[in-house]
């Protein structure tokens, strides 16, 4: 659901920018701006995964004036073309550009969100983290978010004017905005509750865009806290709770392929981690899920749930799974015949979503304490192995702590 639109500036030029609405159609906005390299197919896509999320995301041309719908990649001429247009780039029309992208989101039906009705907030990358950062304060956004906004620290006299809740992000080695800098503007912002600078251990500039400066876990880190910002300024807001609720009905009682898979994105991916079972994109997974998952479980498995945390975009659920072991149990015990065994296992789901579907999931679980529970592993030839007590442990908080450790006994009172 893409198309590009025109916006009039209010010189009365027109400008294209590249739209992305979700799967609802409609939702808060996001004014996304660009890096020095145009709205390219890494500014699109980062369009498209916000509209997952719920927003209806629009990228405005900066560089119209300059050179309408230019689009730049890594080449070294393409770097040199980049940023001469940064350099030529009019810094006040751009914000009044951004300013009219704003109004021109507000205006659509398709937006909504906010306690006035239109919730926009602004998201950019480099350059657009700079232009993020002064349109945060000269236009009525809802909130913004900036990426490794080069040139922040010198224009710190248009702080006083931010007053919608902000969050920078920064890499700890970026050489376009020196820890000096990035000190200078932590000091700006401290002791604001709406404002918060974040600072990626090992992670340079452009950490969040594929390529040699990519930090993945500084990236995901800094899409999650971005998340969080809009989710509380904007919205949308989701129960994931009864959204996973619903993902595991299917699976465990209902037990239906089809539509188990309407309750996750397009191409999502899942990961038992112990047995490397599961399948990435929706062809592998919707085969593991048919043939090897959902009608291969046991007819009394179940749940027994211990806790429970929701974040902004992710679920971790702490839980028992017991079952008899009368089926061949692809995912857990693969290659292994039915042994008439009772397994209890504790076992952890990380579950992360993209808007109200699931994205994917991470499972763990000790796959030696299943082993021993099946007869498979003898615990008196691995001493540090324990069976079906972890679950009834867990379960019992009174049961004995340490009956692994032989030197307990000795260690003296506590």
């Amino acid at each position: 659901m893409t198309r590009t639109l025109r916006i009039s500036a209010p010189d009365g030029r027109t400008f294209g920018a590249y739209l992305a609405l979700p799967s609802g159609g409609t939702g808060p906005a996001i004014v996304l701006l660009q890096e020095i390299f145009g709205v390219n197919a890494y500014i699109r896509s980062i369009a498209d995964r916000y509209a997952e999320e719920g927003y209806v995301v629009i990228a405005p041309d900066i560089f119209h004036r300059l050179e309408p719908g230019v689009e730049l990649g890594a080449t070294e001429a393409d770097v040199a073309k980049a940023f001469a247009l940064y350099e030529a780039l009019d810094v006040d029309l751009a914000i009044s550009d951004i300013a009219a992208s704003v109004a021109f989101a507000r205006a659509m039906p398709e937006v909504s969100g906010s306690a006035n009705g239109a919730g926009v907030g602004l998201l950019g990358f480099c350059l657009g983290g700079r232009l993020a950062f002064l349109a945060a304060g000269a236009t009525d956004v809802d909130c913004a978010v900036c990426y490794y906004g080069a040139g922040i620290d010198q224009c710190l006299d248009k702080a006083a004017s931010v007053t919608v809740p902000l969050m920078m992000h920064f890499g700890e080695t970026d050489g376009y905005v020196p820890p000096e800098a990035i000190a200078r503007i932590s000091e700006c912002f401290a002791g604001r509750p709406n404002a918060a600078v974040q600072v990626y251990r090992g992670a340079g500039h452009a950490f969040a865009r594929p390529g040699p400066h990519h930090n993945a876990s500084a990236a995901a880190l800094a899409y999650t806290r971005s998340l969080g910002v809009f989710r509380q300024a904007i919205g949308p807001h989701y129960d994931l709770g009864a959204i996973a609720d619903h993902h595991f009905y299917l699976e465990f009682e209902a037990r239906d392929p089809d539509t188990t898979m309407t309750t996750m994105v397009p191409e999502p991916y899942v990961n038992h981690i112990p047995t490397m079972t599961g399948g990435v994109g929706h062809a592998m997974l919707y085969r593991f899920y048919r043939d090897h998952f959902i009608g291969n479980n046991p007819p009394d498995m179940r749940m027994v749930p211990i806790s429970r945390t929701i974040g902004v975009d992710r679920m971790v659920d702490e839980f028992v799974m017991c079952f008899t072991h009368t089926t061949e149990v692809d995912w857990l015990l693969p290659n292994v015949a039915p042994t008439g065994r009772s397994v209890e296992i504790p076992m952890v789901a990380i579950v992360t979503f993209r808007g109200d579907k699931l994205f994917n999931e991470h499972i763990y679980w000790d796959q030696a304490s299943v082993l021993v529970q099946i007869g498979l592993l003898d615990p008196s030839l691995v001493p540090a192995v324990a069976g079906v007590e972890q679950a009834r442990k867990l379960l019992d908080p009174a049961l004995p702590s340490n009956t692994l450790m032989a030197r307990w006994a000795s260690s003296g009172p506590s």
